[in-house]
């Protein structure tokens, strides 16, 4: 059954670098009762992010960058181990993590997998996000990678053992790194000695 929604609001708050609205509905459920909803909605696009995995060297290739989201909720320095991905802005998902991949790490991937699409943050950020997978290999590493000029992004090539203790121990909190690194996992496309509690 398809949920009734009238919309009494939509005002737009902010175009300062996303859209932030304000937008009031009346949701009628099920029942038939009619409860009005308040709620502020931030439309930054829609991403893809890609994790780069060497299974001869058993290797991972994740970035670290400044967030200041995480700065603000009390990430000491706001930096975040994470997987390089990017907004999709007018590109089709593929195109935009390549490019993504390029610039942020420095390897040129050649076949790469879609595994998914999920809303990160449904509660309040409209953005999908489409996840990747790549093999890479040294000798697609064509620059040092660190981002475009507005970024300072650090490349780290981890064993994926590392990777996945780094997780367990919360070193590693981004949600997209985590989702792909036991995405790995649980598939066998890695192995892994990593026990499970």
């Amino acid at each position: 059954m398809t949920l009734k929604i009238d919309v009494i609001k939509d005002k737009i708050l902010s175009e300062n670098y996303f859209v932030l609205r304000n937008i009031t509905y009346d949701l009628t459920r099920n029942n038939g009762e009619v409860i009005r909803h308040k709620r502020e909605v931030y439309d930054r696009g829609n991403g893809a992010t890609i994790l780069l995995y060497n299974r001869e060297k058993q290797s991972v290739v994740l970035i670290r960058q400044f967030r200041v989201a995480t700065w603000v909720n009390g990430n000491p320095d706001g930096r975040l181990i994470e997987t390089c991905a990017g907004l999709l802005d007018d590109d089709e998902p593929e195109v935009c993590i390549r490019k993504e991949a390029v610039e942020e790490t420095g390897f040129e991937v050649g076949k790469v997998k879609k595994v998914f699409e999920l809303f990160m943050s449904p509660g309040g950020v409209t953005e999908i996000v489409h996840f990747f997978i790549a093999e890479y290999s040294d000798a697609q590493r064509t620059h040092r990678g660190g981002g475009v000029e507005d970024e300072d992004i650090e490349v780290l090539e981890l064993p994926f053992a590392r990777a996945l203790e780094m997780m367990r121990s919360g070193e590693i909190r981004d949600g997209k790194a985590v989702i792909l690194l036991q995405y790995l996992q649980t598939t066998g496309l890695m192995k892994t000695t990593f026990e499970r509690i």
